[in-house]
């Protein structure tokens, strides 16, 4: 279970990091009510604060979401690709890839491990990423942003015509 961090300008975790926390803990906790073992990968680095995203994740995951099972951090990252190669050491022997973000950012992630280890796009599998009426407020912009962000990534120039 890989959490997305998201830009943190203070010490204290932020909205959006707070929903991907919960979206990772949810997805595992399913996981491992079916007997799975879980670890949970906090990644980020210091992208808008001087706390790294991944420090954030993982306090609240452990103090507030009371998660008891295993976390690691990955505090370098200041993109989701970096994100994705980050965190490809810390993945090891896993049997199953999960991305805990919103629903189009979490697409870009696993879009980015196809690409970077092919060999293993056939462990991705999706996190509980969906609840109704949660963030509501902000669902519509992520997804606008992430539609073009995807759309951006499949962009393929068009040779030119003489």
């Amino acid at each position: 279970m890989v959490v997305l961090g998201f830009g943190n300008r203070g010490a204290r975790i932020n909205s959006i990091n707070r929903w991907r926390a919960r979206i990772a803990v949810r997805t595992a906790q399913r996981a491992a009510s079916r007997g799975a073992a879980v670890t949970i990968i906090c990644s980020g680095g210091s992208v808008h604060g001087a706390t790294p995203e991944a420090d954030l994740l993982g306090g609240y995951i452990a103090r507030e979401l009371h998660w008891h099972g295993s976390v690691l951090v990955e505090r370098t990252s200041v993109s989701t690709w970096e994100n994705v190669r980050n965190v490809l050491p810390l993945i090891g022997g896993a049997q199953c890839v999960v991305f805990a973000s919103n629903g189009l950012h979490a697409e870009k992630a696993r879009n980015y491990l196809r690409r970077q280890r092919p060999d293993l796009a056939g462990l991705l599998a999706p996190a509980d990423d969906y609840r109704p009426g949660e963030m509501i407020a902000v669902k519509p912009i992520f997804a606008a942003v992430g539609l073009w962000k995807l759309r951006a990534m499949f962009h393929v120039e068009q040779p030119r015509r003489c």
